[in-house]
């Protein structure tokens, strides 16, 4: 199979989910049924995303194919010359494995929501905005440039706030679209101005083209300065797709959205985007762009963790545990660990997709039931469900034998690494703190769903286990969540097969001056002030083995410690979770609130923009009205005044002139008797005084 064929695969991977859409939404009145299409097309989406990865990694494992056109040339353009914008495809072994992630996850979506979404009105129209969502994220995943990532980046956010939306009716969910679609704006305006930072300054969008204008030493402004922001302010679109802090606010509301969607946006389509740009951009990172990632991502994880551990909604348990995953990836993308960052993002797909399906599977045995303390004991009633909650809580705990546990261990050993290397030990403390929560809020949740006695029996009794469409994408999901599909033969996760063959980071292109090195060149000790970015360096190599065997250990006691820590106080009781919450209120209640930050958003943000506008109604109602009103008083008095001169002046004077011109004609017609004797008088009368008065000639 030949490069041209992957191309026209991967044009057509991109194409059938928005064909799909415009003939449902176009026909779906006329074809009820036609919801059954969209289903096909993923199906055939799938099988075609199966063929291009096997044919890229079995002829093109080690060679990127490359098309591109250009869309519009402006010519020669002066001071900047010859400038014009290309669009392409990119198939790198990256785009390959997410096209058979995204197109896996969103058929197993399509066909579990056949019975979950069975009897909705608007039906139809939720699979046609399924498809536009999968061909947004699709349009990501290919693109070989900025700019046709930020136009497809624009339509997956149109699609979530469609999808979160969908059931509209509802003022909840009519908010948390509104939400997710303006807290993305407000990164995607940062992520807009660093793209128009490299087009000024590279004149192209495409990715390859940006890098080696990079690593020959062109500079945004001629500033290291300016390529660091350049990098800080494009991440910030990861900031909000991603929901990292301080963006991360929208991502547990768009729970209002059905189960599906959830399993959707929090496993492989919206928030994956956010850590896939931060790879495509990893070249053109600084030292300082990469620290400032590594803190954003060290920090959202810990806080998404410290609140999923007092949540008692089930979905909300899993929105803050993707919030944290995302937040370890991209710490591992700002630590140099790219290769761990991308592994997790796939692992993390399966198996928190697993658990939103899973929790999805729960909600419809329980009648649409969310708090977990109306469940318990539920294991009995759904065993097919229970395993598969069973395998995803183990894999995002990192315990061995699951994906979890390669992924998780590779970039908190990378943390570990870049801590050692740099002495910025927050970051894997960070890191492993979050492991010891994720094992304990994952299995407090397993618990007091799944174990126990039923908390609400007439819900309970009406359990029972989903059907076969439902139960279907979890068996497939809870296989991909075992280790064995990803090492084949387990040497280890720093050589693992998957990694070591499959991901290949770009080298890095950021010149040597632009950023610290890890360690100064003539191999002395470590500065604890150097934050480098120099992932192929020996010296990085060597931290990364060195902090493996610490990292296994800890990660296996710290994830053990939380499982056991959540058997001990839901499970076994031995200590009551009331009372503890009780004598630690203001912690609880810290972390129950969401560390209160939508509360703060909403008494200065919020409340401030309110009040702007308020303020702004006040000074358009009593300034510009005012000046609008206050020329039209005016004006009307110049018009009253100009009415009276023109009726009295003007026209009086126009008016005694007729008057005037009236009386002398009415004087002068008094002599116009008609009679001729008269006439004859007067002539005779003119002549003596002419005579009289002027002297003859």
């Amino acid at each position: 199979m030949n490069d041209i064929i992957l191309i026209n695969i991967s044009i057509i991977t991109l194409l059938l989910p928005l064909f799909g859409f415009g003939l449902i939404i176009l026909f779906s009145k006329r074809f009820p049924k036609l919801y059954m299409l969209g289903i096909g097309l993923l199906i055939v989406n799938f099988v075609l995303a199966v063929i291009l990865l096997y044919a890229k990694l079995s002829n093109f494992l080690t060679q990127d194919i490359n098309f591109q056109f250009t869309w519009i040339d402006f010519g020669n353009v002066p001071y900047l010359g010859n400038v014009h914008i290309d669009l392409g495809l990119k198939i790198d072994n990256i785009t390959v494995i997410m096209l058979f992630v995204v197109n896996l996850i969103s058929m197993l979506v399509h066909i579990y929501s056949l019975e979950y979404m069975k009897g909705d009105k608007r039906f139809n129209r939720y699979y046609a905005y399924l498809g536009i969502f999968t061909f947004s994220m699709i349009g990501i995943v290919i693109a070989n440039n900025l700019l046709m990532i930020y136009i497809f980046w624009e339509l997956v956010g149109l699609s979530s706030y469609l999808l979160i939306g969908f059931w509209y009716e509802k003022k909840s969910a009519a908010d948390a679209s509104k939400k997710a679609f303006i807290t993305n704006r407000v990164g995607d305006l940062g992520m807009f101005i660093g793209i128009l930072i490299v087009f000024t300054t590279y004149h192209t969008f495409t990715f390859d083209s940006i890098f080696e204008q990079i690593s020959n030493g062109v500079l945004p402004f001629d500033s290291n300065a300016w390529l660091t922001a350049t990098g800080i302010l494009i991440f910030m679109g990861a900031v909000g797709k991603s929901a990292q802090f301080p963006l991360h606010v929208w991502l547990p509301d768009a729970m209002e959205g059905p189960t599906p969607v959830s399993a959707l946006i929090h496993s492989a389509t919206m928030v994956a985007a956010g850590v896939y740009l931060s790879l495509r951009i990893f070249a053109m990172l600084t030292a300082d762009a990469m620290l400032v990632i590594a803190v954003v991502g060290g920090f959202t994880s810990f806080l998404a963790a410290t609140i999923a551990i007092t949540q008692n909604d089930i979905k909300r348990v899993l929105a803050y545990s993707t919030v944290s995953q995302l937040g370890y990836m991209v710490m591992a993308v700002g630590v140099g660990a790219f290769q761990y960052a991308f592994f997790h993002l796939i692992t993390h797909a399966f198996f928190k997709s697993n658990l939103f399906l899973g929790s999805g599977s729960v909600i419809h045995a329980m009648h649409h039931e969310q708090d977990m303390r109306q469940m318990g004991g539920l294991r009995k009633k759904m065993p097919v469900t229970y395993a598969a909650f069973i395998v995803s809580s183990l894999a995002i705990s990192g315990i061995p034998l699951t994906s979890g546990f390669l992924s998780k261990d590779g970039l908190l050993a990378g943390s570990l690494a870049f801590a050692h290397l740099t002495g910025h030990w927050l970051l894997p403390t960070f890191g492993f703190l979050v492991a010891l929560m994720t094992a304990f809020y994952m299995f407090r949740l397993v618990i007091m769903t799944f174990h126990g006695e039923p908390r609400n029996k007439e819900k309970y009794n009406h359990a029972h286990e989903s059907p076969f469409v439902m139960v279907l994408p979890l068996i497939v999901l809870t296989a991909l969540s075992l280790f064995f599909w990803y090492t084949p033969n387990p040497v280890g996760p720093e050589q693992g097969w998957f990694l070591s063959e499959w991901v290949r980071p770009a080298e890095t292109v950021v010149p040597q001056e632009t950023r610290f090195d890890f360690m100064k060149t003539t191999g002395e000790e470590v500065s604890g002030h150097s934050a480098g970015a120099v992932v192929f360096s020996e010296e990085y190599e060597h931290a990364m083995h060195w902090a493996h065997i610490p990292t296994l250990i800890l990660s296996l006691l710290l994830g053990g410690l939380g499982i056991l820590f959540a058997f001990v106080i839901y499970h076994w009781r031995k200590i009551d979770p009331d009372e503890l919450a009780e004598k630690f209120k203001s912690l609880y209640l810290f972390s129950l609130n969401k560390w209160y930050v939508d509360e703060f958003y909403q008494a200065t943000f919020i409340a401030g923009t309110l009040k702007l506008s308020y303020l702004l109604s006040l000074f358009d109602k009593y300034v510009v009205d005012g000046i609008v009103n206050g020329t039209a008083f005016v004006t009307r008095g110049i018009s009253t005044v100009s009415g009276i001169f023109d009726k009295y002046v003007v026209d009086g004077l126009v008016n005694f002139t007729a008057f005037l011109s009236g009386l002398i004609g009415l004087g002068f017609r008094r002599l116009q008797s008609g009679r001729i004797q008269t006439y004859l008088v007067l002539v005779i009368f003119s002549l003596i005084l002419l005579l009289l008065f002027f002297e003859p000639f």
